[in-house]
């Protein structure tokens, strides 16, 4: 929200900076996130001055240009060579001096320089209105009056006026604060607690407000009082639209807002001072001359004023004429009673409408406007009549009208207080240090928190209406404390943080994780039906089918053995749309029936197909491989702690070819594998496919009895040895690696396959592999002599375990 710094100080009385009042502003809780300087024109013409044109001769070698004298009222008159053709000696111009950067209306900027034009020097420039960002004419200089100063620089002879602006990240809490006075109100509190001073708040005066004259009024009736508890209006007549004074203009630019018509200006520039939106309405375009305030009716037409045709929902409050809605209450108005050029009667409303019927309506149109900013937080009830009378004094001001109707008020809010039991004692234990009661209550009453009763351990409050989010003991505390200052509670000597405690690992946040880390790995997440083909599932070898008693569809008769057949048919639908590189993701249950009947198990499943990395000129294409599919199971089940207890046993599967099963801990916690050419081929999959599937229930029990430890980093070097085995074909990796660490369990940190190889140079029936061997110790630098018994404690245990040692 920009605030205005001039406009802010009409209200109260500072010699305050606007960063000063930016850092109080802060303080209070009204986080002020910058603040700019406002200039009416760029660079506020800067180094041009009023000039008198003292000679005017034409020059001797270009006949459309002149060479003027021109005093500046600073000495001597300077020579300044001049192209406009009414340029004469008498004038007063405005002279932009040599050093002045011009900013002119095109957007475009010039540095004056001292410059000779056809060998005539010339020490300036005279300017006509583009030149100086005054307008768009360029038909010749700015001759001004002749009474006007020599000297005087073009800011003060124009009256421009430089602001600052400071702009107010404002909170949804914050309703009180929507205007000017609102966050006046907020300064002058917090000035006055923490200085003392005796500023006060400078409300505008309406008590000049009466009616003028008999004339036709408009009637007003409230259909639903709930969302329209508060409802007010006056009649105008005689009114001249028009422009706005140019004060009014003045203050409406700073904020950002575009001048429209007189009429328009005010409801606006109000809104922003008090917070309380307004709108007019012709009143000789509402049929039978009068303002009903109602639900719509469903899908009635409405056109609003950016010229879009709307259908109305029944949740939508209107207020609408005898016939048809005029506006959207407290969001938008419409094009069939707006304010013209031609209007002459104005009825202005001032309500306080139900923020949530206001929300949900501008949500549900899509429309943001400052009216429906303010009202959808709630604005003060209590300034309703306050701000109408204040407009209507304004447009007597700016546009000649005549009041020529009483206030028309219709209340219906219930006469409730809602009274706050504030505890001293609860002060000084949640703000953590004393305030003495008497500072307290200078507080709440410097914030309009009305004092019903006081005893020796606390207060009774009644908050303003205008502060809606004041409603328990805690809220009035934050107040006393912002007013107070935050940055005035010490810091204790020792702060004393509890304990981080992490909550209780569901299978909810687990599946969460794993999605992340998922996501974060290139997979893409799929939601597949729980019904499936039972035909096609027995063909993949499926027995123990859960099948459905009455079956919507032949298609559709058991509920799904795993989810690859979800997965396969998703990627059959992605290959035929021409994308074959897929990687994806499912977590869902599988269904079996067993001894004790039907049984569910919570599963993710992994799929990938296609090529390994994204086509790239610097990288080789390669298909994806088994090995890929076990690299991003390893890498969840490092995410989640437990790649330790991992270990892959080979199995035969009806569904793969190459299939393991994933042992954690000695449980059995999934199956991976290549899926078959003939069940690819039953759901239209010709390219290879790698599947896993997990048991996510195995996997939480693992990750639950998991700890998390510390352990120092080592400041000690690890040691590489590699070793090349011959094996026989039939040995996995796995094996290998399981029996080095449990030949050598201190010093090995890790045992990685870098090569294999099986071809014709090898006996039938063996392969070689390449393996690095990473060691260290925690306390001390590995000598040669310790590194070789080690190695000669795993190449033993290989050797026993059928590994040939060849280097």
């Amino acid at each position: 929200m920009r605030i205005s710094w001039n406009w802010l100080k009409k209200y109260i009385d500072t010699e305050l900076t606007p960063q000063q009042a930016a850092e109080i502003l802060t303080s209070t809780g009204l986080e002020v996130e910058s603040t700019e300087v406002f200039e009416p024109i760029k660079g506020m013409l800067t180094g041009v001055v009023v000039g008198h044109v003292l000679e005017c001769a034409k020059h001797p070698d270009a006949d459309r240009l002149s060479i003027c004298k021109v005093d500046l009222g600073d000495g001597d008159p300077v020579q300044i060579v001049c192209g406009a053709p009414n340029v004469d000696a008498g004038q007063k111009v405005m002279v932009a001096t040599v050093g002045t950067t011009l900013h002119m209306t095109d957007g475009g900027s010039v540095v004056i320089k001292k410059s000779k034009i056809r060998g005539v020097e010339s020490m300036g420039m005279i300017c006509a209105e583009d030149e100086l960002g005054l307008g768009l004419s360029h038909d010749g200089i700015m001759v001004l009056d002749a009474d006007a100063t020599i000297g005087t620089t073009a800011s003060n002879f124009l009256g421009l006026k430089g602001d600052h602006i400071l702009e107010i990240g404002l909170t949804p809490n914050r309703n009180d604060a929507m205007g000017h006075i609102g966050v006046a109100r907020d300064l002058v509190a917090a000035i006055r607690y923490r200085t003392g001073g005796a500023m006060e708040l400078k409300w505008p005066s309406v008590e000049e407000f009466a009616k003028d004259g008999d004339g036709v009024a408009v009637k007003v009736e409230v259909a639903d009082p709930f969302a329209c508890p508060r409802y007010a209006g006056v009649t105008l007549a005689n009114v001249k639209v028009g422009p706005s004074p140019s004060w009014l203009q003045e203050a409406l630019i700073t904020i950002g807002l575009k001048p429209i018509s007189n009429v328009v200006d005010v409801t606006n520039f109000v809104q922003h001072e008090l917070g309380q939106p307004l709108h007019a309405f012709d009143a000789d375009k509402l049929k039978g001359g009068s303002i009903v305030v109602r639900k719509a009716r469903s899908n009635e037409p409405f056109i609003t004023l950016d010229g879009t045709d709307r259908r109305l929902n029944e949740q939508d409050l209107v207020i609408a004429d005898a016939e048809v809605p005029i506006c959207i209450a407290g969001v938008y108005g419409g094009t069939a009673s707006g304010v013209s050029d031609n209007t002459q009667r104005v009825f202005l409303e001032s309500a306080y409408f139900d923020p949530t019927t206001i929300r949900r309506a501008a949500r549900r149109h899509g429309l943001s406007t400052d009216a429906s900013f303010r009202c959808e937080r709630g604005v003060d009830p209590d300034r309703t009549v306050y701000a109408l009378k204040r407009a209507a004094l304004l447009l007597k001001e700016v546009a000649g009208a005549r009041v020529v109707s009483e206030v028309v008020d219709l209340d219906a809010r219930p006469k409730i207080d809602h009274m706050i039991d504030l505890r001293f004692a609860a002060c000084d234990a949640l703000t953590g240090i004393r305030i003495p009661h008497d500072r307290i209550l200078e507080v709440l009453e410097l914030l309009d928190i009305e004092v019903v009763r006081r005893d020796p351990e606390g207060v009774l409050l009644n908050a303003p209406g205008y502060r809606a989010d004041v409603l328990r003991p805690a809220d009035v505390i934050e107040e006393v404390l912002r007013i107070h200052g935050f940055d005035q509670v010490p810091l204790p000597e020792r702060l004393m943080c509890p304990p981080v405690l992490s909550e209780a690992l569901t299978l909810e946040s687990m599946s969460q994780r794993c999605s992340e880390h998922l996501a974060a790995r290139g997979f893409r997440e799929i939601m597949t039906p729980s019904l499936t083909n039972g035909e096609r599932a027995e063909k993949g070898g499926a027995t123990e089918l859960v099948r459905l008693a009455n079956p919507l569809s032949a298609e559709l008769d058991v509920l799904r053995p795993t989810l690859l057949s979800g997965a396969l048919q998703a990627m059959a639908h992605n290959i035929n749309r021409q994308q074959r590189d897929l990687r994806f993701f499912e977590q869902g249950r599988i269904y079996s029936t067993g001894k004790k009947g039907a049984a569910e198990t919570d599963t993710l499943a992994l799929s990938i197909t296609g090529r390994r990395w994204r086509e790239r000129w610097r990288s080789a294409d390669r298909k994806v491989e088994l090995a890929d599919a076990k690299e991003e199971v390893e890498a969840l089940l490092e995410r989640m702690g437990i790649n330790a207890l991992a270990g892959w046993t080979s199995m035969d599967h009806p569904l793969y070819t190459n299939a393991f099963t994933l042992q954690l801990n000695g449980r059995a916690a999934g199956v991976l594998g290549e899926v078959t050419k003939a069940q690819g081929k039953l759901h239209d999959v010709s390219q290879p496919v790698f599947y896993t599937e997990l048991y996510t229930t195995v996997l939480l029990e693992l990750c639950r009895k998991q700890r998390i430890s510390f352990s120092v980093l080592s400041k000690f070097p690890t040691v590489r040895r590699d070793l090349s085995l011959l094996l026989n074909a039939e040995v996995k990796f796995e094996e290998l690696r399981q029996t080095a660490f449990k030949a050598e369990r201190k010093l090995l940190r890790d045992v990685d396959l870098f090569d294999v190889y099986e071809g014709d140079k090898l006996p039938s029936g063996k392969k070689s592999y390449a393996i690095s061997l990473l060691l260290q110790d925690t306390d001390k630098t590995l000598t040669d002599d310790v590194v070789e018994k080690a190695m000669g404690r795993i190449r033993e245990a290989l050797l026993i375990a059928g590994a040939k040692v060849r280097s």
